[in-house]
C-alpha cells in the first residue's frame, strides 16, 4: 500500500514539471510567431556611418584626411563617433566639424547641428542663447544702504567687490623702485659730468709766458730797416721809377689768343760733324808737348784697384773651398747624396745644363746613369766625363782632390758632341780655355 503512495506523488510531480515547462515555451513561440523580418530603414541611421560613407566613396583614410585638411586622425573619428570629449579644447570642435563636412560634400551646418544632437554638444552660440533666456535676479538684497554722505559705490563698499579700495600716490610707490632710480640718475649724473670735464679740458688752451713778445708779421726784406741817406737825384730817379711802373700798368699789351712760336729746328746741312761725337778735332802733340806726357804719365800710373791689392792686408778668414759643378752633354740621371744620407739633387739633366754643388763641410757622393755624358767642372776647368757610354757610376766622391786625381781634363777636339754643347750652352762653372790641343 505504501508502495502505490510513493508511485502516486512521483506521477503527480512529472506531471507539475510537464505542465510548467509547457507554460514557459509558449510565450517564447508566441513572441516568435509575432516577430517580422527587419529592413534597411528599420535600422538607425547615425551621423558617423554617414561620414564614413561619404569618406569610403571618395576613397580617402584617416591618414588622406589628416594629411588634406591638417587635422589629427584621432579627432576625425572623435567626429565620426560624435565624441566631443576626445578634444583638448571645445573651441575648436565646431571648426573642425564644419571643415570634415565641407571636405566630403556636406552641409556643413546641418552636420553640425546632427553632431550637437547626437553627442549633446553645444556651441557657443547656444550658450549664449541659453544664458539669455535666463531672467536677471535682483541686485538690491547687494546694494549697499546709502551712507549720509549720500555715496552708493558698490565696487568699494560692497562686500562682494572684487577691485580693493583706492590707496593713495605715496602708498604704491616701493622703496626699492625709489632707490633703483636714484642709483640711476646718480650714475648717468656721474657720467656726464666726466664726459664734459674731459671735453673741457682737451679743450682748453694753455698760454706759456715768452720774454719776447711775439710779431705777427715779419719783414721779408731785411734790408728794410736799413736807411739811406737820400738825395736830390735818388728822389728824382725814385719818381721816374714809380712813373714808369703806372704806365706799364696802364699801357700793358693784351694776351695773344695763340702764342707765336719760333723753330727750332734746321736743314741737316746746317749741322757741322765736327762740333759732335768723335769728329772733334783733339789737339796737336807738336804744338802742346807738355800735354802728351802728361797723358803718358797718367797711362802709366797703377789703377786704384791695383794699389789696394799691393797693399798687405791680413786674411781673417779661412779660404774657400774650390767650386765643384756637374754638367752633360747629353740627357742624363744624377743624384747628388749627403754623407748623411739626404738627397741634395736628383733630376734627368738636359744637354747644356749645369749643377754647381753647394759648398758642404764632407764631400757628397754621385750615383749617375749615362755616366758617359756627365762631366765635372772644378775650379773653372771641366773634367770627365764620368764613366764610358751608358754605363751607371756610384758612390763618385765630389771633392776637388778626389776629381783631379781620378780623372783627366776633358779634350774637346775627342768628342765632337761636348765641343758643340759646350760652344752652345752658357755655364759660369768652367771656360774653354785650354781645352784643345
Amino acid at each position: 500500500m505504501w508502495i502505490r503512495t510513493i508511485r502516486s506523488r512521483v506521477l503527480g510531480a512529472g506531471a507539475l514539471r510537464r505542465k510548467s515547462k509547457k507554460n514557459k515555451v509558449a510565450p517564447e513561440l508566441e513572441g516568435a510567431q509575432t516577430a517580422r523580418p527587419k529592413g534597411f530603414d528599420d535600422f538607425e541611421l547615425r551621423l558617423g556611418d554617414t561620414m564614413r560613407g561619404e569618406r569610403a566613396t571618395i576613397g580617402k583614410s584617416l591618414l588622406d584626411v589628416q594629411r588634406d585638411l591638417k587635422i589629427k586622425a584621432s579627432y576625425i573619428s572623435a567626429i565620426e563617433n560624435c565624441d566631443p570629449g576626445a578634444f583638448d579644447t571645445p573651441g575648436f570642435v565646431a571648426g573642425y566639424v564644419r571643415s570634415y563636412a565641407k571636405y566630403l560634400g556636406m552641409d556643413s551646418e546641418e552636420v553640425l547641428q546632427q553632431f550637437c544632437l547626437e553627442s549633446g554638444f553645444q556651441t557657443v552660440s547656444a550658450l549664449a542663447q541659453g544664458s539669455s533666456a535666463k531672467k536677471p535676479q535682483s541686485l538690491a538684497p547687494l546694494l549697499p544702504k546709502q551712507n549720509n554722505a549720500g555715496s552708493t559705490d558698490i565696487f568699494k563698499t560692497s562686500p562682494l567687490a572684487m577691485e580693493p579700495p583706492d590707496a593713495g600716490f605715496l602708498e604704491t610707490l616701493e622703496m626699492r623702485a625709489i632707490a633703483s632710480v636714484a642709483v640711476l640718475a646718480s650714475l648717468i649724473g656721474v657720467i656726464g659730468f666726466g664726459a664734459w670735464s674731459l671735453l673741457q679740458e682737451v679743450q682748453q688752451v694753455k698760454l706759456t709766458p715768452a720774454e719776447n713778445t711775439p710779431i705777427v708779421l715779419s719783414d721779408l726784406d731785411p734790408l728794410g730797416s736799413v736807411q739811406f741817406p737820400q738825395t736830390e737825384a735818388t728822389k728824382n730817379a725814385l719818381d721816374q721809377r714809380l712813373n714808369i711802373e703806372k704806365l706799364d700798368r696802364l699801357y700793358r699789351p693784351q694776351a695773344l689768343d695763340f702764342p707765336i712760336l719760333t723753330a727750332r729746328d734746321a736743314p741737316i746741312s746746317s749741322l757741322n760733324p765736327s762740333d759732335f761725337g768723335n769728329f772733334i778735332p783733339q789737339p796737336d802733340p807738336a804744338a802742346d808737348p807738355g800735354g802728351e806726357i802728361l797723358a803718358d804719365v797718367e797711362k802709366n800710373l797703377p789703377s786704384e784697384a791695383e794699389l789696394l791689392a799691393q797693399i798687405a792686408t791680413p786674411q781673417v778668414l779661412e779660404t774657400a773651398p774650390p767650386t765643384l759643378a756637374l754638367f752633360a752633354i747629353r740627357d742624363a740621371w744624377v743624384r747628388v747624396t749627403a754623407p748623411d744620407g739626404s738627397r741634395i739633387f736628383e733630376n734627368t739633366m738636359k744637354a747644356g745644363e749645369e749643377f754647381i754643388l753647394p759648398q758642404t763641410e764632407m764631400a757628397p757622393t754621385l750615383r749617375a746613369g749615362m755616366s758617359g755624358s756627365v762631366y765635372f767642372a772644378v775650379e773653372g776647368k771641366l773634367y770627365g766625363p764620368a764613366g764610358t757610354g751608358g754605363k751607371v757610376v756610384k758612390n763618385v766622391e765630389l771633392s776637388a782632390r778626389s776629381l783631379m786625381a781620378n780623372y783627366q781634363p776633358a779634350n774637346l777636339d775627342l768628342d765632337p758632341v761636348l765641343e758643340r754643347v759646350v760652344a752652345e750652352a752658357t755655364v759660369s762653372s768652367f771656360t774653354t780655355d785650354g781645352m784643345s790641343e
